[in-house]
């Protein structure tokens, strides 16, 4: 039994036979087991206990917890390929300023800015996923609601100083269908997202075409809000790691 088991012919076989289960063929991986979840504290367990050298019966009980987890995501417990729109948010100029402010000014700002965007995010049924400094990533299962939060996070914002300091934020959204791994966002949706951000340079809130079309048609004007395609300056450097034809807009007043 312990030859078999270590045997690379019979790992190779059952890691080809989990290909053909339901779930994700290489769950058990650090990705694919960080984050809430049963099956995946199960297998946080189990690799404690049988470690990650190659086996037959890890990739027997990995294949069964993988089972058990496409369980869970179809029985709407876990997160599976569902249309999702991802925000991103960033405050302008905060590095340059947070070298000079020093770190209690700075800790103290970002706190202030937790508070103003964190809750319209959560009220309004969205994940924030990870905070990255100075700014969030987050996810809603409703490009609306996703579009209403942003707007009353920047709201909140406008509020907030911290001595001569007003920071701005800029935003981002897009729809698509991310792969939710281990409590994380991952997928080529998500990178279109952080790029739609980048472009809404000095405090703009920019929107891709598929958040656009995947709103309700009165949710924008209810919220005193327009649509406008934006064009990129000539001299602008291109959005890397996105589909050339895609199309952004910016959302603001009026």
């Amino acid at each position: 039994m312990y030859a078999a088991n270590n045997r690379p012919d019979v790992i190779d076989v059952l890691r080809k036979a989990r290909k053909q289960l339901p779930g994700d063929p290489v769950f058990g991986d650090p990705l694919s087991v960080s984050g809430p979840g049963g099956a995946r504290a199960v297998a946080r367990a189990a690799d404690r206990l049988v470690g990650d050298s190659p086996s037959a019966a890890r990739e027997i009980g990995f294949g069964a917890l993988q089972v058990w987890q496409a369980a869970l995501e179809r029985l709407g417990r876990g997160k599976g390929a569902q249309e999702m729109t991802v925000m991103f948010t960033d405050l302008v100029s905060f590095s340059s300023w947070s070298l000079t402010a020093g770190d209690e000014a700075t800790l103290a700002l970002l706190r202030k800015v937790a508070r103003a965007i964190e809750p319209p995010i959560a009220e309004r049924g969205g994940q924030v996923v990870k905070r990255m400094g100075d700014g969030v990533m987050a996810v809603f299962p409703s490009a609306d609601r996703a579009v209403e939060a942003a707007i009353a996070a920047r709201r909140n914002l406008a509020d907030i100083t911290m001595g001569t300091y007003r920071p701005r934020m800029r935003i981002g959204l897009h729809t698509g269908s991310p792969r939710e791994i281990g409590g994380d966002w991952l997928g080529v949706d998500v990178t279109i997202a952080a790029r739609v951000m980048e472009a809404a340079g000095n405090g703009r809130m920019m929107i891709s075409e598929s958040t656009l079309a995947a709103l309700e048609p009165e949710t924008l004007a209810d919220l005193g809000h327009t649509a406008r395609a934006y064009r990129r300056s000539f001299f602008a450097a291109p959005l890397s790691g996105v589909p050339e034809d895609l199309r952004i807009y910016r959302v603001s007043t009026g």
